[in-house]
């Protein structure tokens, strides 16, 4: 079976808005996160979606599924997550295995609450990629040279462009390749890790790349919000 784990704890700081998360914020006729649901929803192929986000928040995440997504509301799960985004994907799984059943085979899809572009296409790639080896990560190649300082005033190097990839989310796994990676790592080692392909390379795995999409973009600060606007726009 395939489950989804949507990641919605960030706030609004770079957003420049303190009261409301980011994810909360009205995109088109209804909040971000509602658009990053759906596309999960419509999808026939997951079972059933985890959605994580602030404990402040878990009661009115709710009402939006209600609202907007109604006809889904049985594959949609609202829970609270953790203080940290590594901490929120330890508690999805959790959440995955316990509550949906999810056993060593079943495929995980990671995704940022404030990616609403995902597409369909992404999605089954995904569960294709992470059935046939054992994770993937969703990426576009990087179209400006990339420079690397350990100071941050002098370059060290810049590697070779074709060899660059942007990461994007979503980011999926097999269940037991994850459990297993997970206990090869201390607490402290674990919490080091910035994204779930990092706890998959940190222990040696070999991590496939999917295409991603120029339009499937993070929703972080008020440019992007504008831009995302324009791609609803041209969507519809």
């Amino acid at each position: 079976m395939v489950f989804a784990a949507v990641m919605a704890g960030g706030n609004g700081s770079r957003m420049g808005v303190t009261d409301v998360p980011k994810q909360f914020l009205t995109l088109g006729d209804c909040p971000i996160i509602i658009h990053t649901l759906r596309r999960f929803a419509e999808c026939g192929s997951v079972v059933k979606t985890a959605v994580m986000c602030p404990d402040a928040w878990v009661g009115y995440t709710q009402s939006l599924v209600e609202k907007y997504l109604s006809e889904y509301a049985e594959k949609i799960v609202v829970s609270q997550g953790g203080k940290t985004r590594n901490e929120t994907l330890e508690k999805s799984v959790e959440l995955i295995i316990k509550k949906f059943g999810a056993k060593g085979d079943d495929i995980i899809l990671t995704h940022d609450a404030v990616r609403p572009f995902v597409t369909e296409k992404m999605i089954e790639e995904n569960i294709e990629a992470a059935s046939r080896y054992g994770s993937c990560n969703t990426v576009t190649g990087a179209v400006d040279t990339i420079t690397i300082s350990a100071d941050g005033k002098f370059i060290d190097y810049a590697p070779e462009r074709e060899t660059v990839f942007h990461s994007q989310t979503p980011q999926s796994f097999r269940l037991s390749e994850y459990l297993d990676s997970l206990g090869k790592l201390g607490r402290d080692e674990r919490e080091k890790l910035t994204d779930v392909c990092s706890l998959f390379t940190k222990t040696g795995k070999k991590v496939f790349m999917v295409e991603g999409s120029a339009d499937n973009i993070k929703i972080t600060r008020p440019a992007d919000l504008e831009t995302a606007k324009a791609i609803l726009e041209n969507m519809n």
